[in-house]
């Protein structure tokens, strides 16, 4: 949130600053005079300070949290375009964090801090980066053992094996004679691709009936029952089963894909994925007690 906020900053004013007024040649620049508002700007400086605009300073941390998220938005084609050596970012603390930090002291003096809209919005942030602060320190209490992971990995094992991908053809007739009289000649030694091409009503006749490789799931259920049955070895014919186009015969030409990996291989994929779930639910546990200690009070009626 806090990176997010100073990208948006970033881009806000230097657009602003860069299109909308001419550059500041701050070495002949003739220093301000403070007024009475910036006589009470000054703070505790925690960090390296590397310019003062009046009484307000600017540190080196400031700096480079700011050209850091400048940095993370460059396009990946333009690295010519990062700001990585002293010259650039000093001159992005002139040309920007400087000239920005002088229309915010203007911007004070003239008491636009005062303004409804502006004290809205500051409170509408302020709530929002406190909910996202209280939501992290809730998720960084969160730790998950090495007994969770195992136990995890032992009760969903075959769901973790890589997806299992079979090739195979088919032959699809409209009628169970035809059907019986297909699987007669493919059991006599018939060509399958031969006879898809010649007798299949499907649009894959014309590639012999080939499908190529397909998971489960993607044709139908009784499709899947035989294609990936466990009897149906590599090279065989099935029996005729009824399809919601017709009648069926399918040849299974390969397997590929199934492999189950090891706890090692999962670890860390586990790990993440039950942090992420027990975060949620202790956020969800939070707000299920805050909700029962809090008067809660809806208007329904005034929603338009």
């Amino acid at each position: 949130m806090k990176k997010g906020a100073i990208i948006f900053m970033v881009l806000i004013f230097s657009f602003f600053l860069l299109y909308g007024c001419d550059k500041i040649l701050l070495p002949g620049v003739k220093k301000m005079v403070p007024k009475s508002e910036r006589a009470q700007l000054a703070t505790a400086v925690k960090g390296t300070i590397v310019a003062k605009v009046n009484n307000i300073p600017i540190t080196l941390e400031d700096l480079s949290q700011e050209i850091e998220a400048f940095n993370a938005m460059v396009p990946e084609d333009k690295p010519e375009a990062k700001i990585n050596t002293r010259e650039k970012k000093v001159d992005y603390l002139k040309n920007e964090m400087i000239r920005r930090t002088l229309l915010y002291q203007d911007a004070l003096d003239k008491g636009l801090d005062k303004k409804d809209v502006v004290q809205k919005t500051l409170e509408k942030t302020k709530q929002d980066l406190l909910v996202m602060q209280l939501i992290s320190d809730e998720a960084s209490k969160i730790e998950v053992g090495s007994a969770e992971i195992e136990d995890y990995y032992n009760r969903f094992k075959e769901q973790l094996k890589e997806p299992e991908e079979r090739q195979s053809r088919e032959i699809v007739v409209l009628t169970e004679p035809e059907a019986k009289d297909i699987l007669i000649q493919l059991l006599q030694g018939q060509d399958f691709a031969t006879l898809a091409k010649e007798r299949s009503k499907s649009s894959s006749a014309k590639d012999g009936g080939d499908i190529g490789f397909i998971q489960k799931g993607k044709k139908f259920i009784q499709f899947d029952a035989v294609a990936f049955s466990d009897t149906l070895e590599v090279g065989k014919v099935s029996n005729i089963f009824k399809g919601p186009d017709g009648y069926y015969i399918i040849k299974l030409e390969a397997k590929r894909g199934g492999k189950q990996k090891s706890l090692s291989e999962m670890w860390e994929d586990i790990k993440r994925g039950l942090t992420f779930l027990k975060q949620q639910q202790r956020i969800e546990d939070l707000i299920g007690k805050l909700s029962r200690e809090a008067k809660i009070e809806i208007y329904e009626g005034e929603i338009k």
